[in-house]
């Protein structure tokens, strides 16, 4: 998680080869519609433009990582230190940080006036952008550790085993769904439509206009189980699962597609986790996993719906009918899900750490190709990235267990 942090600037290094990117602002979890994905390709060579030393937690290396959205040139993210920060991207500088009462878990929402985000001192907080002033706070009862969005004139938000928020500009609660079972919520609106939405231990389709639930996806198994954050487009909702049965049973692993409108499966697809050379046990893997606010979720590139899946194996299918159109096998697990820039694909990949943490092998930035998935170049990291990077105009940010946040970029 991060903490209170020391720069260290650090001089580039070559990675590969040509041009610069056009400013694309990534101001929402997941990018636009949860896609995963942006047209704003990055052009190597790549070089490290510096990287932050965060506060450790009692020495531990972190189990998840707070993604941050971009403005232009300043970034903004929580803290387990109650702070919420605004950081310029070119130099590191503090623009200007806000304390709540504590830990910031959430996942910020930005547009051009405001940043808001959620605490789990139970309040969710509307900070001006430019000056880091609080426009108001929103007490829910429950810690906030949820995906923050606005959609349209509304603020929506999910306080742990507590309720579903809607909230208008002001602050002034509008709506709200009771939320007896999810935490770390997250969700994706479109057309006035909340995909996913509580309802009691199962999630559905909810309309915003109606305040019904058009369907939903039950959840009987009696058993661990883990539901991905769902991608959109215009027809379909994709997502996946991640079963742990316990005993000598693999982790199961299943991807869905459902008609947007209906619910109906257009297609699903069951696999089970290879670990390839990352000598974990398979509860090890499961429980360090769901703690990632991002674990399982897919990116869409074109046809295809790509997942990393926390195993060593990169799955892309076709959107359509499902059907596998390639299939990655890596020597070591991936720790994060993937973000499609232009047509490649970044992820974190871990090293052959043991459940001590004890490694020989590095863990690294992978970039491959999202067309057929032939690697492209990798990068060593201190620690596994967590989290899925975020990427905004010439430069790509990440954070790892190690407690390092990285903001690589273009050279030329």
């Amino acid at each position: 998680m991060i903490g209170r942090f020391s720069l260290s600037l650090v001089c580039a290094g070559v990675l590969a080869l040509t041009a610069c990117s056009q400013q694309l602002d990534w101001i929402e979890y997941r990018g636009n519609q949860g896609s995963g994905a942006t047209a704003n390709a990055l052009h190597p060579p790549l070089g490290l433009r510096w990287k932050l030393r965060l506060q450790e937690e009692s020495g531990k290396d972190a189990k998840a990582f707070n993604p941050p959205v971009v403005i232009g040139d300043v970034m903004y993210f929580g803290s387990v230190d109650g702070n919420f920060y605004a950081l310029d991207t070119e130099s590191g500088y503090m623009r200007w940080s806000f304390k709540t009462k504590s830990a910031v878990n959430s996942v910020p929402f930005a547009d051009k006036d405001t940043v808001y985000f959620g605490s789990n001192d139970g309040s969710v907080y509307a900070v001006d952008i430019e000056s880091g002033k609080q426009k108001w706070a929103f007490p829910t009862g429950n810690t906030v550790q949820s995906l923050v969005l606005r959609y349209k004139d509304t603020i929506i938000f999910t306080s742990d085993t507590g309720a579903t928020f809607f909230v208008d500009l002001n602050g002034v609660e509008q709506n709200r769904i009771p939320n007896p079972v999810w935490s770390h919520h997250t969700f994706q609106v479109y057309e006035d439509v909340v995909y996913w939405a509580p309802r009691g231990r199962s999630f559905g389709a909810y309309d915003m206009r109606t305040r019904e639930f058009l369907w939903s996806v039950d959840v009987t198994v009696p058993y661990a189980v883990w539901y991905s954050f769902p991608a959109l487009d215009k027809k379909q909702v994709y997502y996946s699962s991640s079963y742990f049965q316990g005993g000598n049973d693999p982790v199961k692993l299943t991807y869905y597609a459902l008609d947007r409108l209906t619910g109906n499966t257009t297609w699903q697809y069951e696999d089970s986790i290879d670990m390839g050379e990352t000598p974990w046990n398979r509860e090890t893997v499961f429980m360090r996993h769901v703690q990632l606010l991002d674990y399982l979720a897919p990116s869409l590139y074109k046809d295809l719906v790509i997942y990393t899946s926390g195993d060593s194996i990169i799955r892309a299918f076709d959107s359509k009918t499902g059907s596998p159109a390639w299939r990655k096998q890596l020597t070591y697990a991936t720790s994060s899900a993937p973000t499609v820039a232009g047509d490649r694909i970044y992820f974190g990949m871990r090293g052959d750490e043991n459940a001590e943490g004890v490694s020989s092998k590095k863990p690294q930035l992978v970039c491959m190709s999202a067309a057929n998935g032939s690697i492209l170049w990798q990068m060593d990291t201190e620690g596994a990235i967590l989290s899925s990077p975020v990427i905004s105009g010439k430069r790509i940010m990440f954070g790892t267990d190690k407690n390092y946040f990285y903001v690589l970029e273009e050279i030329f």
